[in-house]
């Protein structure tokens, strides 16, 4: 019985092949490498309106406390901050009380009206927007660093003596205090969830 001789693909055959497999298995990847950045683009796009929408007190930093809103006198309100070890040194304005909110300065650190003053039994309320040039290097502010407080005739010196993060609606931090305390506020966390507290004693 004759033997029958095998065939094999010639080389040239074999290389056109797994040129094409190799062609259809590039563009199967691609394929599906461009479904997937579509896909995570449309998240992108989609999300947002799902995620809850910040109310009034988001964008407001302090919801304030009604026995902050007696009136008082003005001569002694604070008009700058300095804190040396993280470079903040701005201007402050005195903020107006709107709807029970302390109003917030855009450009400036601010003064809650309606909260103590340097040299008082008091507690002393100063805030900003965690921004470069406000209150962004806030968070690097350590426990026994010196903040100083300039108002219209003199320079108040106060050490920190507690650093913590709360939610917006606990006020309990700018309550009247029965000795004098310094404290600044600003937003931190994720989307700005929580406030940075920072609490200072002469």
């Amino acid at each position: 019985m004759p033997k029958k001789k095998l065939k094999f693909p010639s080389l040239k055959k074999t290389k056109e092949f797994n040129k094409k497999s190799g062609k259809k298995s590039n563009f199967l990847k691609n394929k599906i490498i461009g479904v997937i950045f579509v896909s995570v683009a449309l998240a992108l796009l989609i999300l947002p309106i799902y995620l809850p929408t910040p109310k009034h007190s988001d964008k407001n930093p302090i919801v304030i406390s009604s026995s902050l809103l007696s009136s008082k006198k003005t001569e002694n309100t604070p008009i700058k901050i300095v804190i040396p070890k993280s470079d903040i040194d701005i201007p402050i304005v005195k903020a107006k009380i709107v709807d029970g909110y302390w109003e917030l300065s855009e450009t400036t650190a601010s003064y809650g009206l309606g909260s103590g003053y340097p040299g008082t039994p008091s507690n002393i309320v100063i805030f900003a927007h965690a921004r470069e040039g406000l209150f962004y290097n806030l968070k690097d502010v350590k426990i026994g660093d010196v903040i100083y407080v300039l108002t219209k005739n003199k320079w108040y010196g106060y050490k920190v003596n507690k650093i913590t993060a709360v939610y917006p609606n606990q006020t309990e931090f700018i309550q009247p205090t029965k000795k004098e305390t310094l404290t600044l506020y600003t937003c931190t966390g994720f989307n700005d969830e929580k406030r940075l507290i920072i609490t200072a004693l002469p």
